[in-house]
């Protein structure tokens, strides 16, 4: 893939980064307004996390053209810990869950995100194109005496058809010009003919009212002791675990999308400076954001000009412009997202499961279930376990020997394959020291020895061989296989 060079992270079409960011972040406040009353939060404080962290990851991150933001994944972590301890304690949840961050960006762990394998990365795409879509079905609901109801007759036509033109605007729009996002148009012009015809439909500012002021600096008013420590890290932890996975892989798929080459580890770095300066300036913590950057990039952002912009925006909202952001409908943002979420899922995986091997099929099933009703880390990291467990059953089986009988009288058997802890028992089942000559050589040369299980198989060989009364050395031992062998302290005979 190709390196950016700074000159096309900051400068590269700065017009269309900025209307590309502008729209962008349209989508950020709803959601971020959204993720806030998840966790029982004020608004607001999703708003200036969104600031704080979608200004810094794109001035400092690895990855230009990724928007961050006040994410859902990470609001649902904490609902708990605000309901038990207040909002003083989730500011330090916050600033303690970005200090995590920076620790695996410095230790340059970044790149661990190359074991995610390509199937759990089709069903995290799908799981989230599928919590896109199903999260704007809250818009389609209205606040009754009784409770929450779905819309019905006028309204729900009026919200409908409002839908129905955006998307077709986003769709249509980009096959006449691409100069201005087809998102932007359909955003913009959807609001002025509401305005202008005076449709009755539900707005942002119905959502919550974001004016505001500046952000002020304060240390969250939590005591400083070891009692505070065990209230807050797990949640710390569990952020920054859900935070750093969710925005790496949407790190690899911005790579794949734009064909460019990002820094895992500044990525990482970054997000958690944004984080702890998020936290101590009184926002909520997040992580970069699928459904926005999906909308960023298809709208052509592709610098940090974008993400800065977006960013700034959001302040100018809070600050400025809320009378005007408060007007926009619904209807248009939730359009975009459908599109957003139609555009993201994988749709050729679903004419791949029945070419794919069927545990990569299952892989691909399993994260996207688990990424809807549960959690991303949890999905990922089951993803990641059966893709290896699969890997390493796969492996184990192909251990093998090629049986020769020498001129000496001894037999030899030339070892091929890896040798690891899957393999051990198939490893025994090749050798047969009760019917074997009285001199046995074990040809290494082809052998890959990788962990302690191996090095123990090869102690378990010897003691049976010698219980039958048998010479058994060994041959063309590796450099490398001599050495973990020594090391662990298991004495071979050369042959």
């Amino acid at each position: 893939m190709k390196i950016q060079t700074p000159w096309e992270q900051w400068l590269s079409d700065v017009p269309g980064n900025i209307l590309a960011g502008l729209t962008s972040s349209f989508a950020l406040v709803p959601e971020c307004i959204a993720f806030a009353l998840v966790a029982q939060v004020n608004p607001v404080m999703g708003l200036y996390g969104a600031f704080v962290i979608c200004l810094l990851t794109a001035i400092l991150g690895g990855r230009p053209g990724m928007i961050s933001g006040a994410a859902g994944s990470m609001a649902v972590v904490i609902v708990a810990l605000v309901v038990q301890y207040g909002v003083q304690y989730l500011l330090a949840t916050v600033v303690l869950g970005g200090v995590l961050m920076m620790l695996f960006g410095l230790m340059r762990l970044g790149k661990l995100i190359r074991m995610v394998p390509h199937p759990v990365m089709i069903g995290f795409v799908n799981g989230l194109a599928i919590i896109i879509a199903t999260a704007q079905l809250e818009h389609f609901k209205q606040a009754t005496p009784q409770g929450e109801t779905w819309l019905h007759g006028s309204p729900l036509f009026v919200m409908c058809a409002l839908v129905a033109v955006t998307m077709l605007i986003v769709y249509l729009l980009p096959r006449l010009t691409k100069a201005v996002p087809s998102a932007l148009v359909a955003i913009v012009g959807v609001g002025l003919v509401c305005q202008f015809l005076r449709l009755p439909t539900r707005t942002l500012g119905d959502m919550a009212h974001i004016a505001g002021a500046f952000p002020s600096f304060q240390i969250p008013a939590v005591p400083l002791d070891l009692k505070t420590l065990e209230i807050v890290f797990p949640y710390a932890l569990l952020m920054a675990i859900v935070g750093l996975l969710e925005t790496l892989l949407t790190f690899n798929l911005t790579d794949s999308i734009t064909e460019t080459a990002g820094h895992p580890n500044r990525e990482c770095l970054a997000l958690g400076i944004a984080n702890v300066v998020s936290g101590l300036f009184g926002g909520m913590g997040g992580c970069a954001m699928i459904g926005q950057t999906m909308i960023n990039l298809t709208s052509g952002g592709r610098s940090r000009v974008s993400g800065a912009t977006s960013g700034i925006m959001i302040l100018l909202f809070i600050l400025f412009l809320s009378p005007l952001i408060e007007r926009i409908p619904l209807a248009a943002l939730v359009g975009v997202m459908f599109v957003v979420a139609q555009q993201t899922f994988a749709w050729g995986s679903l004419r791949v499961l029945g070419k794919v091997p069927r545990n990569d099929a299952l892989v691909i099933v399993l994260v996207t279930v688990i990424t809807v009703f549960t959690d991303l880390a949890v999905a990922v990291l089951s993803g990641i376990v059966i893709a290896a467990l699969n890997f390493a059953w796969q492996h184990a089986r192909e251990i093998r020997a090629d049986i020769k009988d020498g001129t000496n009288g001894a037999s030899t058997y030339v070892l091929h394959g890896t040798l690891f802890f899957a393999s051990t028992g198939n490893f025994q089942d090749l050798f047969t020291p009760q019917s074997d000559s009285e001199a046995v050589i074990v040809d290494c040369a082809y052998l890959h020895v990788a962990d302690h299980s191996a090095i123990a198989a090869f102690e378990t060989l010897k003691e049976r061989y010698q219980k039958a009364g048998k010479r058994l050395t060994f041959a063309n031992l590796s450099a490398r296989n001599q050495h973990m062998l020594k090391r662990a302290g298991v004495a071979v005979v050369h042959a």
